[in-house]
């Protein structure tokens, strides 16, 4: 099963997709690539991190199910090579779920939005992002729920972490049953 978390920056996404695939023994979590530089304290495991000359290299050798520029960085996902009888678990942007059912791939699509936009330039703020950031990233944002709807994703919001990914836990195995 091909499952995509997506959502607005500072939603938790990346948090909640690290925990699922600790709670999940067989989901495996699909390392994007990009060309942004590392934030401050974020953790090399984050991305693969690269320049635009080797994004732009991969992209020509088909390397990537899905790719986009956004605020003048490349973001990748790989063609997913998982282990056998592993679920695959995509965390990205609803561009790039949107480049996902241009492929023809069937997947479950799960939009992960904060309570308020308050607290989206909050948590924003928190992993350090300039203001002009946080303003680009909500607007952006708007964008991308109704993208999400278009593209009928479950909508689960991130108002407290332990309920959110238990909710995402619940939705993905009934998804898993339902097969």
């Amino acid at each position: 099963m091909l499952i995509v978390v997506s959502g607005p920056g500072g939603v938790g996404k990346g948090t909640i997709a690290e925990i699922l695939v600790e709670k999940h023994a067989n989901l495996w979590l699909s390392k994007s690539w990009t060309t942004r530089p590392q934030r401050e304290g974020e953790e090399e495991e984050s991305y693969v991190f690269v320049t635009h000359e080797e994004f732009k290299k991969a992209i020509d050798e088909d390397v990537f199910l899905e790719w986009a520029e956004f605020h003048n960085n490349f973001y990748g996902t790989p063609w997913p090579n998982p282990p056998e009888d592993f679920d695959v678990l995509l965390e990205i942007d609803v561009q790039g779920a949107k480049a996902v059912t241009e492929r023809g791939l069937d997947f479950l699509m799960i939009f992960v939005d904060a309570p308020t936009l308050e607290d989206q330039a909050e948590r924003l703020r928190g992993r350090g992002d300039s203001e002009k950031e946080i303003e680009r990233r909500i607007r952006e944002g708007e964008r991308e729920r109704n993208d999400a709807r278009d593209l009928g994703a479950i909508v689960v919001v991130n108002d407290d972490l332990d309920r959110a990914v238990s909710e995402i836990s619940s939705i993905i195995m009934s998804n898993r049953s339902g097969e």
